[in-house]
């Protein structure tokens, strides 16, 4: 199938959540609403065995991990099924560390062919928030 010219190159979007602190309770804050979130996808997205996020994280390799996310969250154990989310998976879907931390991440996204990151900041504040996004723009050019 060919596309138009005027459609340009085909760009690649990766989806994040960016939290950019050395502050270890920052970063864990940041884990903390990633794991939440996780839960919901991992666990509560869709029906067992109709689970595009269930299955997603099975095909990273968090087989068990993901079946035990989705029975505690169906079961209405919902803080037991965020904690239950793999610290692992969440540095994997994320941008949550020290600054050299998630420079080096952005590199790897740019090596992977990624030609745009849509990241959503997560902080307690507004102006946090304003600071990783100014970070983010300049480890992304």
């Amino acid at each position: 199938m060919a596309f138009p010219a005027e459609l340009g190159p085909l760009q690649i979007v990766a989806d994040t959540q960016v939290c950019i602190s050395e502050s270890p309770q920052e970063q864990e804050f940041a884990i903390q609403a990633v794991r939440n979130q996780m839960a919901l996808y991992v666990g509560g997205m869709g029906a067992r065995g109709r689970n595009f996020y269930n299955d997603l994280a099975v095909r990273y390799g968090y087989v068990d991990e993901a079946k035990l996310v989705q029975d505690l969250y169906l079961s209405g154990q919902k803080a037991e099924a965020a904690a239950a989310v793999p610290v692992e998976l969440v540095h994997g879907v994320s941008l949550i560390g020290t600054p050299e931390w998630v420079r080096g991440r952005v590199q790897a996204y740019r090596d992977a062919g990624v030609t745009t990151l849509n990241a959503h900041p997560i902080s307690q504040s507004p102006e946090s928030r304003v600071r990783m996004v100014e970070q983010l723009k300049e480890f992304a050019s």
